[in-house]
């Protein structure tokens, strides 16, 4: 839905935009953008920061996550790690 003027709205300039990047690079372009920014981001931060949102991750994991989804992701890893 476009603004009064009739132009987009930030929302959408950014959807169009994230869509035409998509369609225009593979998979490799991203991994590499995702590789560098985590290269950037431990520079930058100390093992407390990662400790801290692996734990906040983890709470809204276990909230939205029952008992049989531990299971599941137990056995997963279980199974890889005897590969």
């Amino acid at each position: 839905m476009s603004n009064k003027d009739g132009k987009l709205t930030r929302s959408e300039a950014g959807k169009k935009g994230g869509k035409a990047t998509a369609d225009s690079h593979g998979d490799d372009f991203y991994e590499k953008n995702g590789e560098k920014g985590g290269e950037a981001t431990a520079k930058s931060h100390d093992k407390d920061h990662y400790e801290k949102i692996g734990e906040k991750g983890g709470k809204a994991t276990a909230k939205s996550h029952d008992k049989d989804f531990y299971e599941k992701i137990g056995k997963k890893g279980g199974e890889q790690r005897n590969k």
